[in-house]
Order: structure tokens, then C-alpha cells, then sequence
């Protein structure tokens, strides 16, 4: 699709100089407060002038803060000890019993065989005595007030604010991790707080949010207090979304999917050698997630994270944007983001913002119609244009909606119906 002339990567000043999506959290904040913070998310919010001071542009100051510092984790109380977790431990809900008081995981493909008293590889599902425990249930160690761009999701309900929230914990080690610091820690290590799915439903309404997402870790290792708390949501009339990296056993992942109104899935790569070598994980299970949210009718958007000379060649663009065509259709969004240096990848370059245009261009002419390029802001290419009469049709800048022109699900100009769920 042909979209208006923008910015090159050079024409970028350093000052338009992106944030990963899931970058940091208002509660990262350098200084004193941080508890508080979060009582004041928690708590019924100001008029909405008010609570958009408190909220929205602190976040802006934080995202900064967390890039610069690698700092994501969110203080909230003291870390509980190992042996004090009542409050958070429920009997996992995805397992077998094995002899001698084993037992294996069935919730991500890596299917750990457990022993009494051992964890799982996620470092969060805990085997006692043959009954297997998640040791994250409401165990919260990240709260943040989000626009839904943010996560991203471009076709869901574009505009408003999510309550997001996060445990510890990860069944991959991706080299290039944003959110390191809580995905590869035990819980115990964490500050957290106990925030039950009543909780976390009450705190979004409070807040006007009308979604709660899971995200900034991966939701998978907790997906007991996902599917509990986007139950409560529900209750509530709130919608629910998680941000997951897609590496799921499928019983886990059809159930997961009654629960949630979206998924967005981080493709890391279209190489099992990337996954391999780079993620700790494997291709083909995040590629059946895909093609089981689509079967199962739950939106669905994907991100790529473009990482020069990793997984940036023409081919493997190619390859992906044949796949998502031929097996989940040409109106599934795609994101290609902006990779900046972290955690163990910091030898590589940012990516050149003249690579994430030949992604999109290849996606582009292999027939994929909402193909997006993300980390840039003030790109062309983060807006939406209709594919019938090639018009825009939703602006962004960074994280906002600036303009819609959109009537019930269509196109404003001709009627074309854009894919996406959009609400009233």
C-alpha cells in the first residue's frame, strides 16, 4: 500500500529517538513516591484533566526514564520470602502427575518434567510434593496506565487507556529483552503486591480504563491469574488483552481464548535458528498460536522486531509475509518495530529506519494490507489507510489517536470494512 512521503532514518533527529512499546512504567520513576503511585491508580481518580496529568505525562517522563536507566521494575512492597507466598500460590491448572512426585508442565511447549521442591524453566510454577503450584497468582510487580497503541494493538479500540499489569517470570530468554529485570527474575526477588482479579477489575474502572492488558512479562507463566482476572474484567464490562510471545501448548491456549478479547503474539523471528540461538525457544509452536487465535476468532495483531543482521534480510520478510497470508489472511496487522541495543544485544546498532520501510515495502507487494512500522514517531507508516481508496483513515502520533475516519467499522470516504474491533 502506498502511504504519503515521510522522514527518512536520516532525516530523524536524535530527539525523535524511540521507545520500545512496552517500554517502561509511570512507577519507574526515579525518586521517592513510588507506593503512593500506585495507590493512586488504585484508587477512584480526578476529573479527567487531573487524572491525565497524573497519568499520561508522567508516563512520557518514565518510558525516557526506563530507556535510559533499564529500569522497569515497579516498587511496590517489600519481596515476599519464599516460604510466605500463601497469598500467591494456586494449584496450577495445566499439568500431569508423574512417579516419585514428578510432575510435567503442560503449558508451554517445553513441557518441563518437574522434581519435588524443583521449578519450572519459567521460575514461577513450583513443584511440591507432586502437586505443581504458580507461585504468581496476584502476585502484581508492575502497574502501569497505558494507551492500548502502546501494547500495540492498532485495530482495538483505538484510543483507549488499559490497566496493565504484569507478575515475574518468562518460558523464553530473549537476548534482547526490554523487560529483563522482572521476566528473568523469581518472584521472590521482586517487590510486589497482592492485587486479587476483583482488584484488578475495580482499579481499571476506577481509572476509566476500559481494558485490562497483561503484558511486560509474558502472560503465559501466569495464565491462571490472566484467565481469573480477565474473568473479573468481563464482569465489569471491561475488555481483556494480553501481550504474549506466542510459546503456548494448544489445550492452555483454546481455553486462554474464551477468556480474552485480543492477543496480540511478538514474532521474533521467521528463522528456527533465530528462535534457536537468540529467543531460547522454538518457531513452530508460536506459529500454531497464530493460526489458532485466528481459527478461534480472537483479533490478533503481530510484532516483529527488526534486529540488524539478525533477522532483517529481504528473504526472511518475504517468507514471513507469504505465511501470514496463506495461513491467517492478508487483513491480520503487522507491526515491524524499531530494535534498540539492551540486555545482551547491546553491540548492535538501532535498526535503520530505512529497514523497517523495506519490511513494510516487501509485506506491502507480497499483498498484506496493515502493515505498520513502529518505534518511530511521526512515521507515515504508524497511520492507517483504507486499501480501497488508499485515504487515511486513522492518525497517530506516538501513542494517540490524533484523527478518525472511521463510521461503524468503515472506511468514512467509501465504506470499505476495515478488520479490527472498534466498539461502539
Amino acid at each position: 500500500m502506498l502511504y504519503p512521503a515521510g522522514p527518512s532514518g536520516s532525516e530523524i533527529s536524535a530527539l525523535q529517538r524511540p521507545f520500545d512499546q512496552e517500554c517502561g512504567l509511570i512507577d519507574a520513576l526515579p525518586g521517592s513516591g513510588l507506593t503512593s503511585r500506585l495507590s493512586q491508580i488504585t484508587a477512584a481518580p480526578a476529573d479527567r484533566r487531573t487524572f491525565l496529568k497524573a497519568v499520561t505525562f508522567p508516563c512520557l517522563a518514565a518510558c525516557a526514564a526506563a530507556w535510559l536507566h533499564n529500569s522497569f521494575v515497579l516498587p511496590l512492597e517489600a519481596a515476599a520470602a519464599a516460604d510466605d507466598d500463601s497469598r500467591f500460590r494456586v494449584e496450577a491448572r495445566f499439568y500431569e502427575k508423574l512417579p516419585g512426585k514428578n510432575v510435567r508442565c503442560k503449558l508451554c511447549p517445553r513441557g518441563c518434567v518437574v522434581g519435588d521442591r524443583d521449578r519450572g524453566h519459567c521460575r514461577v510454577r513450583e513443584n511440591r510434593g507432586g502437586t505443581y503450584y504458580s507461585l504468581v497468582h496476584s502476585r502484581v510487580c508492575a502497574a502501569h496506565i497505558d494507551p492500548i497503541e502502546k501494547k500495540p494493538f492498532f485495530h482495538f479500540h483505538p484510543g483507549v487507556l488499559a490497566f496493565s499489569i504484569a507478575t515475574a517470570g518468562c518460558n523464553v530468554n530473549c537476548k534482547f529483552c526490554q523487560n529483563w529485570e522482572i521476566s528473568q527474575a523469581r518472584p521472590e526477588e521482586l517487590p510486589a503486591t497482592y492485587l486479587p482479579p476483583a482488584a484488578v477489575a475495580a482499579s481499571a474502572r476506577q481509572n476509566q480504563c476500559p481494558a485490562v492488558a497483561f503484558t511486560y512479562s509474558e502472560p503465559t507463566v501466569f495464565n491462571e491469574f490472566v484467565t481469573d482476572a480477565a474473568d473479573a474484567a468481563r464482569a465489569q464490562g471491561l475488555k481483556s488483552v494480553v501481550v504474549s510471545n506466542g510459546f503456548i501448548q494448544q489445550e492452555p491456549l483454546k481455553k486462554l481464548c474464551q477468556h480474552v478479547d485480543a492477543i496480540k503474539v511478538d514474532l521474533k523471528s521467521f528463522s528456527p535458528s533465530y528462535y534457536r540461538d537468540v529467543v531460547n525457544g522454538e518457531l513452530q509452536p508460536v506459529l500454531d498460536t497464530l493460526v489458532t487465535i485466528h481459527k478461534q476468532g480472537r483479533w490478533n495483531e503481530i510484532v516483529y522486531l527488526v534486529v540488524p543482521t539478525l533477522n532483517d534480510g529481504d528473504k526472511e520478510f518475504r517468507d514471513l509475509a507469504r505465511w501470514i497470508k496463506s495461513n491467517l489472511g492478508s487483513e491480520v496487522p503487522i507491526h515491524f518495530t524499531r530494535f534498540h541495543p539492551l540486555y545482551l544485544l547491546k553491540n548492535l546498532p538501532p535498526t535503520p529506519v530505512e529497514t523497517l520501510e523495506r519490511a513494510k515495502a516487501i509485506a506491502d507487494a507480497e499483498g498484506l494490507q496493515y502493515v505498520y512500522v513502529g518505534n518511530v514517531p511521526g512515521h507515515p507508516a504508524e497511520n492507517t489507510y483504507c486499501p480501497k481508496c488508499h485515504r487515511l483513515i486513522i492518525e497517530r502520533a506516538g501513542f494517540t489517536v490524533a484523527q478518525m475516519h472511521m463510521r461503524k467499522g468503515k472506511c468514512e470516504y467509501c465504506e470499505h470494512v476495515i478488520p479490527g474491533v472498534w466498539g461502539a
